[in-house]
């Protein structure tokens, strides 16, 4: 979302710190901000990325008018009228420049669906579409939306500014002054604004005249009801829809709009008073006109929520504790109503905030403002977790029977659960995998003839892996231990292999309370004192050369691994791997007894597939500075 500090600005008497300042205030208390741009010698765009649990109030200056002035603690300007609206429960009141008329051709608007949670709508007539007055125009630019008439301007304006979509209908296009929302006709073609055509089915909304659809509702426009430079009365929409129905129908349709995204984050339904009201006195002022009464369909209305929480439940959760003066003016800066009984905290949760729902959430809300960095970080003893923590025997038995293997030679891997047979079936699921398995040898089985065409990059002479997972019957789930290599796998239950094993592991004597690991180590160092950085592999094959050589007995084979990674170029990707040698005795008097070390050399590109004409010229290098040696090659 792309903020202007011009545009924050408005919401503030005191002039807010510099853009550099606001940036960093709202990283470290809201949102990552991504980019801070200068606009010419006037403005600054901040683009901030909101997460989806703050979309619903956040992806507008207003939202992050509120966040600024909580972090920094500037009150918003007694002159805006959304101060006195947030006090209040969000239902506005006609400012003295809207003046309502009663008009003979009164507005209907029927409701057919659940999935409309709110819809307003107004006429106002006799307006004078033009091109909009400077500040408009550039208030829009400056975010990277383009300015097209001031209707539509003033529609776009306000749902930057306070995070509702609305669209403006030209009145004389439609059939009669009524509106029907209502879902769509399976295969009806709808032009949308841009020209393109798409076709509709009756899982999607639509806003309709009495002959046919609109709009998509909360996401794009038709061409039918196009404001145009020859309108002159129109009818606003200002409307509340399901979060859901909006998201699958933008994925169907491939249509994704700023009105959609914030449709689809869900929008609290009482902002839409507070939308139509500003944008009524927008239109009023730049483009004239006159304003009739609204018809607004609210049926559901949502109720007003409350949470409670404690200083203490702040500093449980927190790990410091927070003055209550502290705490008071982090609520009084979001504008909360609440009170405060020695400690124990009453809130009114905002309409706009549809992100609280509990005391965790203030416990956010409160954390984050007065800052994280504030919290003194302090790592839980091992020894203390351990005394008093009561450890579930099913995972004490699953370590257990993971390190025993391990220290066994096994190397542990996980394989799917989905499979293409099994006693469970399951819907269609990734790579038409539709059953769940019954056992887990088939997927170990296919990862040891895996790994054993990788052996030489696994510096390994064979492979023996082992897995403990679930596996599916049709009555019952168990847990599983199977390992093996390319001779024998065995499979049993969890339960029988510990049994088989009894005598390998230390059970606890507390019966009652169930087992306790006996071995997690309290040395952190135990894990950190070696460093392997790790390389990301390549994507492209391997070619394996081995090669014997015969040096004198009393030759340090290190020499002859110096001239394997001098000549092996950067394709020598692994360190060479010795897997045999042995010493042949000379049984001429005086003459050098010989051994053979046998290497294994790896070369992989990361750029493309090896061939046997890009590796032959290397291996002719290695061979001919062996021999330079007077050692020879087998």
């Amino acid at each position: 979302m792309k903020i202007s500090y011009n545009w924050l600005q408005k919401y503030f008497d005191e002039k807010l710190p510099a853009p550099e300042k606001i940036a960093e205030g709202i990283i470290f208390h809201s949102f990552e901000v991504e980019e801070v741009e200068k606009i010419g010698e006037e403005d600054t765009i901040f683009d901030i990325k909101i997460l989806p649990d703050r979309a619903h109030d956040c992806l507008c200056h207003f939202g992050i008018a509120k966040e600024v002035s909580a972090i920094f603690g500037i009150p918003l300007s007694s002159k805006n009228n959304l101060l006195k609206i947030l006090k209040q429960d969000g239902q506005g009141s006609e400012s003295e420049n809207v003046k309502n008329k009663t008009d003979s051709e009164v507005l209907q608007i029927e409701v057919r669906s659940d999935n409309c949670l709110r819809y307003m709508g107004r006429i106002v007539k006799n307006v004078k579409v033009g091109p909009s007055p400077k500040w408009l125009s550039d208030a829009l630019v400056s975010i990277g939306q383009k300015s097209i008439n001031n209707i539509v301007d003033a529609t776009n304006y306000v749902m930057f500014d306070l995070g509702n979509p609305i669209h403006a209908f030209d009145l004389d296009k439609l059939e009669s002054p009524k509106i029907i929302v209502d879902k769509a006709l399976n295969g009806e073609k709808f032009t949308l604004l841009d020209g393109r055509v798409v076709t509709l089915d009756e899982s999607m909304l639509t806003i309709r005249d009495e002959k046919e659809a609109l709009v998509i509702a909360g996401i794009k426009g038709g061409k039918k009801a196009e404001i145009d430079n020859n309108t002159k009365n129109i009818m606003i929409e200002v409307a509340n829809f399901d979060a859901i129905s909006t998201r699958k129908t933008a994925k169907k349709l491939g249509i994704f709009t700023d009105s959609a995204k914030r449709f689809e984050n869900e929008i609290p339904a009482r902002l839409a008073s507070l939308s139509m009201e500003q944008i009524t006195n927008l239109i009023l002022e730049i483009a004239g006109g006159e304003s009739f009464e609204v018809v607004d369909i609210y049926n559901n209305r949502e109720k007003t929520r409350q949470v409670s929480f404690s200083e203490n439940y702040v500093k449980s959760m927190l790990g410091i504790e927070i003055p209550t003066e502290e705490i008071c003016n982090i609520l009084n800066n979001f504008n909360y109503k609440f009170e405060n009984h020695d400690g124990n905290f009453e809130v009114e949760i905002p309409f706009l905030r549809l992100d609280i729902s509990g005391p965790y959430d203030m416990v956010e809300e409160i954390g984050r403002t007065y800052g994280y960095d504030k919290v003194v970080p302090v790592l839980p003893q091992p020894e203390i977790f351990i005394e008093n923590s009561k450890i579930n025997k099913i995972w004490v038995d699953i370590n257990n029977a993971k390190n025993y293997l391990i220290n066994d030679g096994y190397k542990e891997v996980l394989t799917y659960a989905f499979c293409d047979k099994g006693d469970v079936e399951v819907m269609a699921s990734a790579m038409g995998k539709n059953f769940l398995r019954n056992n887990l040898s088939d997927g170990l089985k296919e990862s040891i003839r895996l790994n054993t065409l990788n052996l030489s990059l696994l510096d390994m002479k064979e492979v023996k892996v082992f897995e403990v997972g679930t596996v599916f019957f049709n009555d019952k789930e168990e847990m599983h231990v199977a390992y093996g290599d390319k001779k024998e796998i065995v499979e049993m239950s969890l339960e029988k292999f510990i049994v088989s094993s009894e005598k390998l592991f230390e059970r606890s004597s507390d019966e009652g309370d169930g087992s306790r690991c006996q071995t997690i180590s309290n040395n952190f160092s135990d894990f950190t004192s070696i460093s392997h950085p790790f390389k990301m592999w390549s994507l492209y094959p391997f070619i394996s050369r081995d090669i014997a050589v015969w040096i004198p007995e009393n030759e340090d084979k290190e020499k002859l691994k110096k001239i394997f990674i001098e000549e092996g170029t950067n394709l020598l990707v692994k360190e060479p791997y010795l897997f045999d040698s042995f010493t042949k005795k000379s049984k001429v008097e005086g003459e050098e007894s010989k051994t053979s070390y046998a290497y294994r050399l790896v070369f992989q590109s990361y750029e493309k597939t090896l061939t046997d004409e890009e590796i032959n010229p290397i291996m002719e290098k290695i061979n001919s500075k062996i021999t330079s040696f007077s050692w020879q090659v087998r």
